[in-house]
Protein backbone atom coordinates (compact mmCIF):
# COMPACT_ATOMS: atom_id res chain seq x y z
CA UNK A 1 0.00 0.00 0.00
CA UNK A 2 1.41 3.04 -0.95
CA UNK A 3 1.99 5.99 1.64
CA UNK A 4 0.66 9.44 0.60
CA UNK A 5 1.68 12.82 2.01
CA UNK A 6 -1.82 13.23 3.21
CA UNK A 7 -1.82 9.73 5.46
CA UNK A 8 1.81 11.43 6.70
CA UNK A 9 0.09 14.75 7.86
CA UNK A 10 -2.70 13.57 9.16
CA UNK A 11 -0.56 10.88 11.17
CA UNK A 12 1.73 14.04 12.14
CA UNK A 13 -1.18 16.02 13.21
CA UNK A 14 -2.99 13.13 15.42
CA UNK A 15 0.87 12.40 17.30
CA UNK A 16 3.02 15.39 16.65
CA UNK A 17 5.70 13.29 15.70
CA UNK A 18 8.58 14.02 12.97
CA UNK A 19 7.52 14.12 9.48
CA UNK A 20 10.45 11.05 8.98
CA UNK A 21 9.35 9.19 11.70
CA UNK A 22 5.58 9.41 10.34
CA UNK A 23 6.51 8.16 7.40
CA UNK A 24 8.50 5.20 8.43
CA UNK A 25 5.36 4.21 10.71
CA UNK A 26 3.37 4.16 8.09
CA UNK A 27 5.60 1.85 6.23
CA UNK A 28 6.25 -0.17 9.14
CA UNK A 29 2.70 -0.50 9.54
CA UNK A 30 1.81 -0.64 5.49
CA UNK A 31 -0.72 2.24 5.86
CA UNK A 32 -2.44 1.58 8.46
CA UNK A 33 -3.19 4.33 10.61
CA UNK A 34 -3.72 3.16 13.95
CA UNK A 35 -1.23 0.54 14.07
CA UNK A 36 1.30 3.66 12.87
CA UNK A 37 0.19 5.41 16.00
CA UNK A 38 0.65 2.79 18.38
CA UNK A 39 4.36 1.85 16.69
CA UNK A 40 4.99 5.76 17.46
CA UNK A 41 3.89 5.69 21.01
CA UNK A 42 5.69 2.53 21.32
CA UNK A 43 8.88 4.73 20.36
CA UNK A 44 8.20 7.88 22.14
CA UNK A 45 7.83 5.99 25.39
CA UNK A 46 11.09 3.80 25.11
CA UNK A 47 12.43 7.25 24.41
CA UNK A 48 11.11 9.02 27.34
CA UNK A 49 12.83 5.92 29.33
CA UNK A 50 16.08 7.45 28.31
CA UNK A 51 15.07 10.89 28.54
CA UNK A 52 14.14 10.85 32.31
CA UNK A 53 17.67 10.06 33.42
CA UNK A 54 18.50 13.77 31.70
CA UNK A 55 18.64 16.89 34.70
CA UNK A 56 15.55 19.09 34.15
CA UNK A 57 16.22 22.20 36.42
CA UNK A 58 13.80 24.37 34.27
CA UNK A 59 9.86 24.90 34.70
CA UNK A 60 7.45 26.33 36.55
CA UNK A 61 5.63 26.96 40.10
CA UNK A 62 2.05 26.99 39.79
CA UNK A 63 -1.05 27.23 41.56
CA UNK A 64 -4.49 26.12 41.43
CA UNK A 65 -7.94 27.13 43.37
CA UNK A 66 -10.50 25.01 44.05
CA UNK A 67 -14.00 26.76 42.80
CA UNK A 68 -14.80 28.95 45.78
CA UNK A 69 -11.64 28.84 47.50
CA UNK A 70 -11.75 25.47 49.38
CA UNK A 71 -8.73 23.93 48.21
CA UNK A 72 -5.33 25.55 47.04
CA UNK A 73 -2.34 23.80 45.87
CA UNK A 74 1.20 24.77 45.07
CA UNK A 75 3.28 22.22 42.69
CA UNK A 76 6.24 22.46 40.99
CA UNK A 77 6.98 20.53 37.59
CA UNK A 78 11.02 20.79 36.05
CA UNK A 79 11.79 20.29 32.79
CA UNK A 80 14.87 20.62 30.29
CA UNK A 81 14.61 24.16 28.63
CA UNK A 82 12.96 27.63 29.53
CA UNK A 83 11.75 27.21 26.22
CA UNK A 84 9.37 24.40 26.83
CA UNK A 85 8.17 25.55 30.71
CA UNK A 86 6.45 28.24 28.49
CA UNK A 87 4.49 26.18 26.34
CA UNK A 88 0.82 25.96 26.81
CA UNK A 89 1.04 22.09 26.61
CA UNK A 90 3.66 22.32 29.66
CA UNK A 91 1.51 24.26 31.49
CA UNK A 92 -1.75 22.11 30.86
CA UNK A 93 0.12 19.30 32.21
CA UNK A 94 0.82 21.46 35.40
CA UNK A 95 -2.18 22.18 35.29
CA UNK A 96 -4.00 19.02 35.02
CA UNK A 97 -1.81 17.65 38.05
CA UNK A 98 -2.18 20.40 40.25
CA UNK A 99 -6.04 19.36 39.87
CA UNK A 100 -5.36 15.81 40.75
CA UNK A 101 -3.80 16.83 44.19
CA UNK A 102 -6.79 18.84 44.72
CA UNK A 103 -8.87 16.55 44.03
CA UNK A 104 -7.40 12.99 44.71
CA UNK A 105 -5.41 14.78 47.75
CA UNK A 106 -1.97 12.37 47.51
CA UNK A 107 0.00 12.05 50.70
CA UNK A 108 3.38 11.66 49.01
CA UNK A 109 4.74 12.51 45.39
CA UNK A 110 6.02 8.53 44.95
CA UNK A 111 6.30 5.37 46.66
CA UNK A 112 9.91 6.13 47.84
CA UNK A 113 8.48 8.78 49.73
CA UNK A 114 6.36 7.05 51.95
CA UNK A 115 7.47 6.79 55.50
CA UNK A 116 9.05 3.07 56.71
CA UNK A 117 7.70 3.31 59.49
CA UNK A 118 3.87 4.42 58.51
CA UNK A 119 4.50 1.65 55.64
CA UNK A 120 5.24 -1.02 58.35
CA UNK A 121 2.12 -0.12 60.29
CA UNK A 122 0.13 -0.49 57.49
CA UNK A 123 1.38 -3.76 56.87
CA UNK A 124 0.31 -5.11 60.43
CA UNK A 125 -2.75 -3.60 59.63
CA UNK A 126 -3.47 -5.19 56.72
CA UNK A 127 -2.20 -8.59 57.84
CA UNK A 128 -4.38 -8.64 60.76
CA UNK A 129 -7.56 -7.92 58.26
CA UNK A 130 -6.69 -10.98 56.59
CA UNK A 131 -6.11 -13.23 58.93
CA UNK A 132 -9.52 -11.76 60.47
CA UNK A 133 -11.22 -12.59 57.18
CA UNK A 134 -10.08 -16.44 57.75
CA UNK A 135 -7.16 -16.40 55.01
CA UNK A 136 -5.22 -18.63 54.49
CA UNK A 137 -1.80 -17.74 56.46
CA UNK A 138 0.28 -18.72 53.34
CA UNK A 139 -1.01 -16.44 51.26
CA UNK A 140 -1.41 -13.42 53.49
CA UNK A 141 1.90 -12.35 52.72
CA UNK A 142 1.11 -12.05 48.87
CA UNK A 143 -1.89 -10.36 49.58
CA UNK A 144 -0.62 -8.35 51.79
CA UNK A 145 1.48 -6.89 48.84
CA UNK A 146 -1.63 -6.59 46.84
CA UNK A 147 -3.02 -4.18 49.04
CA UNK A 148 -0.16 -2.24 50.12
CA UNK A 149 0.23 -1.70 46.32
CA UNK A 150 -3.50 -0.57 46.28
CA UNK A 151 -2.76 1.81 49.14
CA UNK A 152 0.20 3.44 47.14
CA UNK A 153 -2.46 4.28 44.30
CA UNK A 154 -4.12 6.18 47.04
CA UNK A 155 -1.60 8.13 48.79
CA UNK A 156 1.38 8.64 46.21
CA UNK A 157 0.54 10.85 43.33
CA UNK A 158 2.91 9.36 40.46
CA UNK A 159 0.65 6.37 41.40
CA UNK A 160 -2.60 7.64 41.26
CA UNK A 161 -5.03 7.14 38.49
CA UNK A 162 -5.43 10.41 36.44
CA UNK A 163 -8.72 11.93 37.59
CA UNK A 164 -9.52 12.66 33.97
CA UNK A 165 -8.66 9.18 32.83
CA UNK A 166 -8.78 6.67 35.26
CA UNK A 167 -6.96 4.03 33.02
CA UNK A 168 -3.61 5.82 33.10
CA UNK A 169 -1.68 6.71 36.24
CA UNK A 170 -0.23 9.88 36.76
CA UNK A 171 3.33 8.77 36.26
CA UNK A 172 1.86 7.49 32.71
CA UNK A 173 0.25 11.13 31.38
CA UNK A 174 4.09 12.32 32.56
CA UNK A 175 6.01 9.90 30.60
CA UNK A 176 3.83 10.05 27.35
CA UNK A 177 4.18 13.83 27.85
CA UNK A 178 7.73 13.23 28.34
CA UNK A 179 7.72 10.90 24.88
CA UNK A 180 5.78 13.62 22.86
CA UNK A 181 7.52 17.08 24.15
CA UNK A 182 10.60 15.88 23.72
CA UNK A 183 12.26 16.59 27.18
CA UNK A 184 12.60 15.18 30.58
CA UNK A 185 10.20 16.48 32.72
CA UNK A 186 9.89 15.45 36.64
CA UNK A 187 7.11 16.63 39.40
CA UNK A 188 9.09 17.77 41.89
CA UNK A 189 7.11 19.00 44.85
CA UNK A 190 3.54 20.36 46.27
CA UNK A 191 1.55 21.29 48.95
CA UNK A 192 -1.81 21.18 49.35
CA UNK A 193 -4.54 23.42 51.64
CA UNK A 194 -7.83 22.72 52.40
CA UNK A 195 -9.82 25.13 53.95
CA UNK A 196 -10.89 24.58 57.59
CA UNK A 197 -8.14 21.85 57.20
CA UNK A 198 -8.19 19.85 61.18
CA UNK A 199 -11.69 21.18 61.92
CA UNK A 200 -14.50 19.74 62.34
CA UNK A 201 -16.76 20.22 58.85
CA UNK A 202 -19.09 17.94 56.88
CA UNK A 203 -17.31 15.78 54.09
CA UNK A 204 -17.73 16.83 50.26
CA UNK A 205 -17.00 15.41 47.04
CA UNK A 206 -14.03 17.33 46.32
CA UNK A 207 -13.30 14.96 43.45
CA UNK A 208 -16.76 15.65 42.18
CA UNK A 209 -16.87 19.52 42.30
CA UNK A 210 -13.29 19.30 40.67
CA UNK A 211 -14.22 17.08 37.36
CA UNK A 212 -17.87 19.60 37.64
CA UNK A 213 -16.18 22.31 37.06
CA UNK A 214 -13.95 21.34 34.27
CA UNK A 215 -16.69 20.00 32.74
CA UNK A 216 -14.92 16.13 32.92
CA UNK A 217 -17.69 14.26 34.64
Amino acid sequence: MGITASDVKTLREKTGAGMMDCKKALTEANGDMEKAIELLREKGLAAAVKKSGRIAAEGIVDSYIHLGGKIGVLLEVNCETDFVAKTDEFRALVKDIAMQIAAANPKYLRKEDVDTAELEKEREILRAQALNEGKPEKIVDKMVEGRIQKYYKEVCLLEQPFVKDPDKSVQDLVTEKIAKIGENISVRRFVRYEMGEGLEKRQDNFVEEVMAQTGNK
